[in-house]
């Protein structure tokens, strides 16, 4: 038999969400007055609001088994393993004028959302 070896490749996957240049300065900011201890911030989408689901940000401290972790120049953004299959294909953005400031998500996953803004369906 010919010398064959079968090996192993690892390929890199495109990650869940993509972050736009203002979300990206927006993490940095928030990484520069971080809570001491915190490690990055996590992207999760837990159940509230008319429509069922409801994107938010917050500090995270450890990373957890089945997070995904984005890398970006300014600090780690963490997605929530259980909110992964809601948010791929995303991109998540920074927006801020006069009157709101905040990050704002294009899902292709959304089938609707409440009239409030605060809340999507799957």
């Amino acid at each position: 038999m010919a010398d064959d070896q079968t090996t192993t490749k690892t390929r890199q996957l495109p990650a869940a969400v993509t972050l736009t240049p203002r979300a990206e300065q927006r993490i940095a900011d928030l990484m520069a007055k971080a809570p001491e201890g915190a490690i990055g911030v996590k992207l999760s989408t837990p159940r509230r609001g008319c429509s069922g689901l409801a994107y938010s940000v917050d500090y995270v401290t450890e990373e957890v088994k089945f997070d995904e972790k984005i890398t970006t120049p300014g600090g780690v953004l963490y997605i929530d393993g259980a909110s992964v299959l809601y948010l791929v294909g995303s991109v998540m953005d920074w927006v801020e004028d006069d009157f709101t400031a905040g990050f704002t998500f294009a899902n292709p996953n959304a089938k609707g959302a409440c009239g409030c803004g605060e809340s999507f369906m799957v």
